[in-house]
């Protein structure tokens, strides 16, 4: 298939399978038109056949080459293949048209004819040339078929009436436009073919009888060409959409005049009567048209009727006549309150003008009618009843500029003196007729004008913008706008009441430097300035940046076209803030042994929040950079560090809500510190010593626990500590600590270390170097003194751990356990002594879920205090499995044991023979089982058949076999259920394959003996009983089973009651009956029967339809042909009959003029079709598939031509005549005479080439001995023949009873 080229129609129009579905839908519509046709044709009694295949051949041919033209892909094909469908096509319609006929051949359909159609055997037809070049085009080139030629030709007669003309009929207006235009006047003819046309055109101001008038001549081939260059420019015209020719919203009486009319014609062709016609005077200059002679093609003039003349003057023009109409274009409001405009007017006076005004889209209409120039001359003219010249009028026109907006001033239309009216628009120029008339043409085109115009020439536009206003923005007087050291501010100028055409605005601003001298020290002034700003394009506000405190100004705004106003605030003040500033003031904190810290008390300026960035060094250590922050303007920050030594204290930065880090010029401190001593318990890391809750601590065994202390000060320490027991409380002091960090092992208290319980460690006083005692408060500990370890062990009813489970199903073992929850233990399977599992319970009485069989076996044990033990004689756990169920054959059963595929093979068995194998099955009932039924196919491999279930209450089943197709089979058991493991809950455990049961067994076929078909077989008598037909499949026996095969026959004569019996052997799985020794000697039906059939393999005879186990035999004699009547001669197109004897189908063979042809048939009577002229007989006739030929002597007959008549010779001849002249009507007979023929006269019909309508009147003439017959008539009407007749035949023949011809 040819995809290198692209589509013909591409994709960004209509992608591919739209394309497809288009034509694909089209070729579907086709064919069911064709449908709709062959319907048609069959049932139809007129011969139609050549018009029909004449249409579908092009139609086909047409679509399939349209279709390799498109290049769709997918119904792209070659051009060879194009080619072939053509044929196809051709192919395909000479069938359904009868182009092409095809004998079937159907044997049960004697009588039934293709597509209800009456099929007579025929004698072949004489063979002409024409006949050849009809069978080359499939039948698109025919010269009739043979009945079309007997009744030929009609003459029909008209009578002439009286012809007129009327120029312009529609009473139209006419206009040129200019040189090169031209204006297409109409004239209506009626029963008037023009040879000949003369007119006369008057110059407009001149009077008919002046010198100034000019006659024309117009010839047929002038009106002729016209017509044509029409016919161009309105093909031309309908490929050009259409457009409006002008805009308006309001409707008033003028429009009734403007819109009448068509834009190409009002005089329709569609609506002209079936005698009148219209032709077209081309006028290309402005006159008074008068039409003086229209001469017709037999030399007569036609009546020329009122009225009979046109005035053609110049379309009216109107534009605006301002020089620059760009300088009018913006106002500024206020400024102006009009604007003047003129107006040039060019036509035939009196001139109307209409006009409209937008104003921001509401629409105003004016007209001013009855302008013109000077007044006498008008007059003059009308009095003389001439048309005046055209003039050039100039006329002003004002217009108030009262609102704001756009104010579009558009012309319109304009009406001259005749009638025309010229409607404009803002890009084009319509010409448009009035009161029922047109306009003249533009490019030769006498009923619509477009002339392209300038947009400016019609249209004024006036702006009027409003004044722009300006202030500031969020600053103002009492709003100040805020500067930061060093920055910039921004500040913004809004504009408002302005228009978009009248941006960008220029706005001058001025700037006066504060005069506040308490400004920053150091801090840079600026000078005052006037700088002028503009505003970005269709930007109404304006922003730049302040850099210096201020005041800020608005002196002007002024747009692109108008100046503005100032609106307040038209001042914005800018003020500079401060950085911030701190006033500090330091404080030592002196506590018992010396100073412990200091204190800083600070006043802050600025904005809060504040932010304090101080520096903290001890000693010769890196210093510490801190930060704290302030809400408010006072606060107060104090140090205390916990380590002694060396300090400086200093201020570094400070940030407000303005500045960030801004240096902080504020004094230091230095200062030697000692802080007070404390003492806190060791915590977990992240707890906080001051605030957490006491810590808990846990003991198992010994007298005496550790604790971590912290100590902070100056050391050596001493540390008071007690003990608080239910009992009592005892202080302990330790003296001379020098660590910072001690671990004391403390005593527990006798009565606890005893039973267990619970006591508390506290800090009560520390006491540093300088022997300032301090009293602690900080969190103690609390300790849990346990004696009883935790016990972990399985629990067994009456000493019994043990367990049996399903198999993948959790075991719960039960658990004891002593001690304080949660548990944590660790146990492991022995048979996977590597693997130790730990897991965490909280309950005393929880169990272990495991999945796995085994031995389970605990190993540690631990409670949330302390590690426990786990006895020995109760540490393990027994969990046993549930076993499977399980099948195998029984010991009894006779099987051979095949290792290679563990298959055991059962003994062969015939097909259809029941047979069974019993099961023992293993586990708990009722068993349900699935198991694999395949065969082997022919290529070697396994078919699986089926996958059943049956089920089982015993433990011992018997397996029903599978024996009703031959075959090898093979069962295979691939799921066992019972109680304990249903197939419901373990559908997805399946047996391994090594696993499964296995058996298979071969299932031999049974053999059968058949006949391939039904037909029965012909034999003549004394025939022996052996093959006619070697290639033929009658007779033909079909076995099946294992060679070789013992048949016997039985062979049963019906007519005599005798039956004849044969055995024969065959090594073959089919045979062509051949009995030579046997042959028929009586006529009549013979059964032949198979009464049985034995293979090798022993096996009963399988089931056959008894009837494919029996054929019949037909014996037949001698054939036999008798002609219905005995006659000497036919007609062509009569049929002849004859009866047939014997057995169908026959044989019949005749000749024609010396040449032999055969014809073959199933039914009697016979019935023949003579096509062809000269001498028929019959040869012979044969019956039974051309068998027992017999030869025919007496069957001859002579066949005659069928008669023709002809009128006209043979043509349609159409002759008008007028009123007291007559017409001659020839007749042409052809045959042997004396002939007799029918002729009628009809009206004729409306439409050149049509049916005749009704029948006026019928005469039949006899014994006419001459070829021509003449007759004369002054009536009007269409004179056919409708029959004919000579010596021997008649057309159309005599209609024949259908019955008795069938």
């Amino acid at each position: 298939m040819p995809s290198s080229a692209k589509p013909l129609i591409p994709e960004k129009y209509l992608d591919i399978p739209t394309q497809r579905l288009y034509f694909l839908s089209l070729g579907l519509l086709c064919q069911a038109i064709k449908l709709f046709d062959v319907l048609q044709y069959n049932f139809s009694s007129e011969d139609t056949a050549v018009s029909y295949c004449r249409k579908w051949l092009i139609a086909d041919t047409t679509y399939l080459v349209l279709l390799s033209q498109l290049r769709i892909p997918r119904l792209d094909y070659s051009k060879a293949v194009v080619a072939l469908q053509i044929l196809g096509a051709f192919f395909i319609d000479g069938l359904l048209f009868g182009g092409i006929n095809i004998d079937l051949g159907i044997s049960f359909l004697p009588s039934i004819s293709l597509l209800n159609r009456q099929q007579v055997a025929a004698t072949p037809v004489a063979f002409t040339f024409s006949d050849l070049i009809s069978i080359l085009t499939l039948g698109v080139v025919s010269f009739g078929s043979q009945y079309d030629s007997h009744l030929l030709g009609q003459h029909t007669v008209r009578m002439s009436p009286i012809s007129t003309a009327r120029l312009n009929p529609d009473g139209q207006m006419f206009c040129l436009n200019g040189p090169g235009h031209t204006a297409l006047v109409p004239v209506l003819l009626n029963n008037t073919s023009p040879i000949h046309l003369q007119y006369s055109l008057t110059p407009l101001g001149v009077a008919f009888d002046s010198p100034g008038r000019v006659l024309y001549n117009l010839t047929m081939r002038d009106l002729n060409g016209i017509e044509r260059k029409l016919q161009d420019e309105y093909a031309a015209r309908a490929a050009i959409p259409k457009q409006g020719g002008y805009d308006s919203d309001e409707y008033d009486e003028y429009d009734d005049d403007d819109n009448e009319g068509d834009t190409l014609s009002s005089t329709s062709r569609s609506v002209l009567q079936k005698t009148q016609s219209v032709v077209h005077i081309a006028i290309d200059k402005p006159g008074v048209l008068r039409l003086h002679r229209v001469l017709d093609s037999s030399k007569v003039d036609a009546r020329i009727l009122y009225a009979s003349e046109v005035v053609i003057a110049p379309c009216p023009r109107v534009e605006f006549a301002d020089a620059h109409p760009a300088k009018m274009g913006v106002r500024c409001a206020g400024a102006d309150q009009s604007i003047e405009f003129a107006i040039s007017m060019y036509g035939v006076a009196p001139l109307s003008l209409r006009w409209h005004r937008d104003v921001n889209g509401k629409r105003e209409h004016f007209m001013v009618e009855g302008i013109q120039g000077g007044h006498d001359d008008h007059q003059t003219q009308r009095h003389k009843g001439t048309t005046g010249a055209p003039q050039s009028v100039r006329v002003p026109l004002t217009a108030s500029l009262d609102s704001l907006g756009t104010h579009v001033y558009v012309l319109e239309s304009v009406v001259d003196g005749v009638g025309n009216v010229v409607h404009t628009g803002s890009a084009q120029l319509a010409v448009v007729p009035a009161r029922g008339g047109r306009s003249g043409g533009t490019n030769s085109d006498s009923r619509s004008t477009i002339v392209t115009a300038v947009n400016n020439k019609i249209t004024r536009t006036v702006q009027v913008l409003s004044r722009p206003a300006v202030s500031f923005m969020q600053c103002g007087p009492g709003r100040p706008a805020s500067l930061l050291i060093g920055q910039n501010v921004p500040l913004t100028v809004s504009v408002r009441e302005t228009d978009a055409h009248d941006s960008p605005w220029q706005i001058e601003m001025r700037y006066e430097p504060s005069t506040d001298n308490g400004a920053v020290k150091g801090s840079k002034r600026s000078k005052a300035w006037t700088r002028t700003i503009s505003t970005l394009e269709q930007k109404t506000d304006l922003s730049f940046r302040a850099e210096a405190p201020g005041t800020y100004s608005i002196v002007s705004v002024r747009g692109t076209y108008c100046e503005g106003d100032i609106l307040a605030p038209e001042s914005c003040k800018v003020v500079e803030l401060p950085r911030p500033t701190a006033e500090v003031e330091w404080k030592r904190i002196h506590e018992c042994s010396g100073d412990t810290g200091v204190s800083a008390s600070m006043i802050f300026h600025g904005t809060p929040p504040f932010t304090v960035y101080y520096r903290m060094q001890r000693d010769n250590e890196p210093p510490h950079d801190l930060t704290h922050q302030f809400t408010s303007s006072r606060g107060e920050l104090t140090l205390q560090p916990d380590l002694s030594g060396h300090y400086v204290f200093s201020f570094v930065q400070i940030s407000d809500a303005n500045y960030k880090r801004t240096e902080l010029r504020a004094p230091s401190i230095e200062q030697v510190i000692h802080p007070l001593a404390s003492a806190a318990f060791v915590r977990n890391s992240g707890a906080n010593e001051e605030t957490e809750r006491k810590a808990v601590m846990n003991t198992c065994e010994g007298e005496s626990v550790d604790v971590d202390v912290n100590l902070r000060g100056t050391g050596p320490w001493n540390l008071e500590v007690q003990i608080v027991s239910p009992r009592g409380t005892e202080t302990l002091k330790i003296n001379d600590i020098t660590e910072s960090r001690r671990t004391l092992r403390l005593p527990i208290p006798r009565a606890i270390d005893k039973e267990g319980g619970t006591f508390e460690i506290d800090l009560a006083s520390v006491e540093d170097k300088y022997k300032c005692k301090r009293t602690l408060t900080v969190p103690g500990v609390s300790v849990n003194v346990r004696r009883v370890k935790p016990v972990a062990r399985f629990y067994g009813k009456d000493g019994k751990r043990n367990v049996t489970v399903l198999e993948k199903e959790l075991a719960n073992l039960p658990l004891r356990l002593t001690g304080d929850g949660p548990w944590h233990i660790k146990y492991r399977r022995r048979e996977e002594p590597d693997s130790i599992v730990t897991v965490t319970l909280r309950n005393p009485n929880d169990q272990l879920s495991v999945s796995n069989r085994g031995l389970y076996e605990l190993l540690e044990v631990h409670d949330s205090q302390c590690p426990g033990t786990v006895p020995p004689e109760e540490a393990t756990y027994q969990v046993n499995w549930v076993p499977r169920p399980s099948a195998r054959l029984a010991s009894e059963t006779e099987a051979m044991y095949e290792p290679y595929n563990n298959s055991y093979i059962l003994p062969s068995v015939c097909e259809g023979v029941q047979d069974h194998v019993d099961l023992d099955l293993i586990g708990r009932p009722p068993f349900q089982i699935v198991y694999n039924v395949a065969r082997d196919m022919e290529s070697g491999a396994l078919k699986l058949l089926e996958q059943p279930t049956f089920s089982s209450i015993q433990h011992r089943t018997r397996f029903q076999l599978r024996t009703h197709n031959a075959g090898r089979m093979y069962y295979e058991v691939k799921q066992i259920g019972d109680a304990a493991y249903p197939l419901t809950k373990h559908k997805n455990f399946v047996i391994p394959r090594g696993e499964r049961l296995l058996f298979e067994q071969e299932v031999m076929t049974r053999p059968s003996a058949q006949f391939r078909t039904a037909s029965r077989m012909i034999y003549c008598l004394y025939d022996a009983f052996i093959p006619h037909d070697s290639y033929s499949s009658d007779g033909l026996v079909v076995l099946e089973g294992t060679p070789p095969f013992l048949v016997t026959l039985s062979i049963k004569n019906l007519a005599a009651s005798e039956t004849h019996t044969e055995t024969v052997e065959l090594k073959e799985r089919t045979w062509k009956i051949d009995l030579p020794s046997y042959s028929f000697k009586s006529i009549g039906p013979h059964l032949i029967k198979i009464e049985s059939v034995w293979d090798a393999s022993h096996c009963e005879q399988a089931f056959v339809e008894p009837s494919l186990q029996a054929t019949w035999v037909d014996v037949a004699e001698s054939a036999a042909i008798i002609p219905f009547d005995r006659r000497e001669y036919f007609c062509v197109g009569e049929t002849s009959r004859f009866s047939l004897e014997g057995t169908p189908p026959w044989t019949i063979g005749y000749r024609v003029n010396g040449k032999s042809y055969t014809q073959e048939t199933k039914v009697s009577p016979f019935s023949l079709l003579q096509q062809q002229t000269g001498e028929f007989s019959v040869t012979s006739v044969a019956h039974q598939n051309k068998m027992c030929k017999t030869a025919v002597t007496d069957l001859r007959y002579t066949v005659h031509p069928v008669p023709s008549a002809q009128v006209g010779r043979g043509k349609r001849i159409f002759q008008d005549i007028h009123e007291g002249d007559q017409a001659e009507i020839i007749f042409t007979l052809l045959g042997e005479p004396p002939f007799t023929f029918t002729y009628q006269r009809a009206e004729p019909s409306p439409k050149k080439g049509g049916k005749p309508g009704k029948v006026l009147e019928t005469h039949t003439v006899t014994g006419v001995t001459t070829k021509e017959y003449t007759i004369f008539s002054a009536l009007e009407g269409t004179w056919t023949v409708t029959f004919i007749s000579d010596r021997y035949c008649r057309y159309p023949p005599a209609q024949v009873d259908k019955a008795i011809e069938k």
